[in-house]
């Protein structure tokens, strides 16, 4: 939910649940789309009045829970249905919500002498413990005592399918819930201190009740390794990111658990190479830059290429990195690339953040400085250090949705591709022709001489998923048209582009990528309803990945489009990354 945002009320939410989308396509298309804005504003305004409510159930949670507020705890009473009651954390993430919920739960559990073990469930995103059913009834008075200690909440289970509404642990309904379920999913519930990000039950900690039977214990519902174990089977001590491919495995301290000797192998899905970020940056209102620039000429075969929209830089940045940390806890190293630039904002040293300037992957100087992110892209597989597989992003690409790293890789090492609908002209080369897809139809033409197929999809402006020694094949085996690229200052039409599209068909068709599926949206500042589409995915937060692009300025919008991107990254972002100064360091 985020405050002012017509499309976060649980009015619209209803709408959307209840009405077929196909209909609401229909009734989209039929009334006026400032007839629309302003309905669901009158349904957020109708909302509103449960602020009371909101607020009496806050003062009896003070007054239920009043040793929180002593250690500097908040509470936030959050809107729509369920009457929940969150915790206000200023570093509300995923992963630590998914850590605190096990932490709770498995240190409750060892205090009552509750023998369980911790188990590979089916999601990375949730913990899991096994407990033997005979032990209900104590597990049942250890949810009851964990009512005392803050808001708990409980849901049932079906497989892994949340059954009804999240009830609050040691009322009437959670007990019988204890004595009912199979599966108990058990959870605190958090929220940034605005209130525009609020994690729950998504990121908590399933308990399951393993029956008796043949003198074995019998899982109720599959997981990732085994149906069923001895009653004596021993117990081994694993770190928490042994168990899920979300937690990080090369650089950061994970809790320890109990746990069998089936969940501490390694599975052949897992991903156990480490995997870097980089990024491509710059600011093209730097007045250094912008002289450099103007050294050269207006630059560019193509308009597009002059396009000052295209060096605009809105803090894009500094969100992409909040989404990568919330969303990728799991990435070992950011590596920004950049033009003796670097963002004001940006911390003065981090050990997983390195800057790398052109001057350190150009071989030549003569090829800088360099204004053509095609010739940029070209040199990233020669950065110091950086690991075999990782992800490229630009700065107006986002994570939206916590992701693994199976999202882009496979454990054997290939990388994902994320084809688009768009297709790259099938006609010949022309004058005219986009430096996009002049860049796409050169690479199709090296593609038919070696392979004999033609290109014929873009990918998705999304995260693309790459390997180091690809690349520097790509580069050996197309040497003349690489080179070229490299020493073009500004996008031409010789011009290839490698990470974006002929890096993904190449490893393709040489056996190392695999055509894959990203929940995607894109997202173009110039068009007429990018508000409400800003607005929906703020409310929904459904997709993995999602890019807000600016194709068509001509710059007498900019403060306009600049204010309406800063409100809805700073309400989808709200908790600083760690690459980020600290205020009074900025000061």
């Amino acid at each position: 939910m985020s405050v002012g945002n017509p499309e976060a009320s649980a009015a619209v939410g209803a709408y959307r649940a209840l009405i077929p989308a196909g209909l609401r396509g229909r009734i989209a298309r039929r009334v006026p789309a400032r007839l629309r804005t302003l309905l669901k504003h009158l349904l957020r305004r109708l909302h509103a009045f449960g602020a009371g409510a909101r607020l009496l159930r806050a003062v009896r949670a003070r007054r239920r829970w009043p040793h929180l507020f002593a250690d500097g705890e908040r509470l936030a009473a959050l809107a729509g249905a369920g009457a929940r009651i969150a915790l206000v954390r200023p570093t509300v993430s995923p992963l630590g919500l998914r850590e605190a919920n096990l932490e709770l739960v498995a240190t409750a559990l060892e205090e009552a002498g509750v023998d369980h073990f911790a188990i590979r469930g089916a999601s990375d995103y949730r913990s899991c413990l096994a407990v033997a059913a005979g032990d209900r009834e104590r597990v049942t008075a250890v949810l009851a005592r964990l009512a005392g200690q803050s808001p708990v909440y409980l849901r049932a289970c079906r497989g892994e399918a949340a059954q009804g509404r999240a009830v609050l642990c040691g009322t009437r309904a959670a007990r019988r819930l204890a004595q009912e379920a199979d599966v108990l999913r058990i959870g605190m519930i958090w929220s940034d201190p605005a209130g525009s990000l609020v994690l729950g039950l998504e990121y908590g900690c399933d308990v399951e009740f393993w029956q008796q039977r043949d003198g074995r214990l019998v899982a109720p519902r599959p997981n990732r390794v085994t149906e069923d174990v001895a009653l004596d089977e021993p117990r081994v001590t694993l770190p928490v990111s042994a168990l899920t491919g979300f937690a990080a495995l090369h650089t950061r301290r994970t809790r320890q658990v109990r746990s069998i000797r089936p969940c501490a192998e390694p599975l052949p899905e897992d991903v156990r190479f480490p995997v870097d970020v980089v990024y491509t940056w710059v600011d093209g209102n730097d007045p250094a830059w912008q002289q450099r620039r103007a050294a050269f000429g207006p630059g560019g075969y193509h308009t597009e290429s002059a396009n000052a929209a295209r060096y605009i830089s809105r803090d894009e940045l500094r969100y992409s990195l909040r989404a990568l940390e919330q969303n990728a806890p799991w990435v070992r190293h950011v590596y920004l690339v950049t033009d003796r630039q670097r963002p004001a904002w940006l911390t003065g040293s981090h050990p997983r953040l390195t800057v790398v300037d052109h001057s350190e992957i150009f071989d030549d100087p003569a090829a800088l400085p360099t204004f053509n992110s095609h010739a940029i892209e070209s040199r990233l597989h020669h950065i110091d250090g950086l690991a075999e597989h990782f992800l490229y992003f630009n700065d107006d690409m986002f994570l939206g949705r916590p992701v693994t790293p199976q999202d882009f890789f496979l454990s054997n090492g290939m990388t994902r591709t994320f084809f688009s609908p768009s297709q790259v002209p099938r006609w010949d080369l022309t004058p005219g022709d986009r430096p996009v897809d002049a860049a796409g139809k050169n690479n199709r033409r090296l593609l038919m001489e070696r392979f004999g197929t033609a290109l014929v999809q873009k990918l998705r402006h999304a995260p693309y998923a790459l390997r180091r020694s690809v690349l520097q094949e790509i580069e050996q085996e197309y040497a003349e048209e690489h080179l070229r690229t490299t020493y073009s200052r500004f996008r031409s039409a010789t011009d290839i582009s490698i990470p974006s599209s002929l890096y993904h068909y190449y490893a393709y068709l040489t056996g190392r990528a695999v055509p894959s599926q990203i929940t995607f949206a894109y997202l173009d500042l110039a068009r007429p309803e990018i508000r409400r589409r800003l607005g929906i995915l703020l409310a929904r937060r459904d997709r993995q990945a999602f890019c807000i692009n600016d194709t068509l300025s001509d710059g007498h919008d900019t403060a306009r489009q600049t204010a309406m991107l800063s409100a809805f990254l700073r309400a989808y972002y709200p908790v600083p990354s760690p690459f980020e100064r600290k205020e009074r360091e900025v000061r």
